[in-house]
């Protein structure tokens, strides 16, 4: 996930004005990559509403929307788009009995969820070299501490740095 300097992943609005300023063919080329070792993509109602005011469909798997709220899929998005009301772990156990088993968690709210429920295994932040004084959070409070260690560090040409975590066991 993309956030600024001071730590937030949108404006309070949900405008990413200013991380979208960052993107660059080097940094597209990383995010192909990595969705290469991908098989679904799970983001929240209001990562869904966001992206799907883009030009085109941004994401390249199945992406399976959290929400209780979304009750209608645009027809172009149909194959593409699965909503579902679930916790995590819930979802987690469908996507497995599902056949998939490398989930993106995208999106604060969700991502924070996951974390709480401690669920995630890895976390990889793009920090752009933006303050933008307020915002969405990407982290929010924990029920306990979650130790994670650094696996690598990338730094792109126009200034993001890419920073990849993977959760220590114990």
């Amino acid at each position: 996930i993309g956030t600024s300097l001071d730590g937030f992943i949108a404006r309070k609005n949900g405008d990413i004005d200013w991380l979208v300023q960052f993107e660059s063919p080097e940094i597209n080329q990383s995010y192909t990559e990595f969705v290469s070792d991908i098989d679904a993509i799970v983001i929240g109602r209001g990562n869904f509403e966001k992206v799907v005011t883009f030009p085109t469909w941004f994401y390249q798997k199945k992406v399976f929307v959290l929400s209780s709220h979304i009750k209608e899929i645009p027809d172009n998005l149909k194959e593409k788009v699965t909503v579902l009301s679930m916790k995590p772990k819930e979802l987690l156990l469908y996507l497995s009995d599902q056949g998939y088993s490398n989930i993106n968690v995208d999106g604060g709210k969700v991502i924070q969820s996951f974390l709480k429920e401690d669920l995630l295994d890895e976390i990889i932040i793009t920090k752009v070299p933006v303050l933008i004084g307020d915002g969405i959070p990407l982290f929010g409070s924990l029920n306990h501490d979650i130790t994670f260690k650094h696996i690598k560090t990338n730094i792109f040409s126009n200034g993001p740095v890419m920073s990849r975590y993977e959760k220590t066991k114990g």
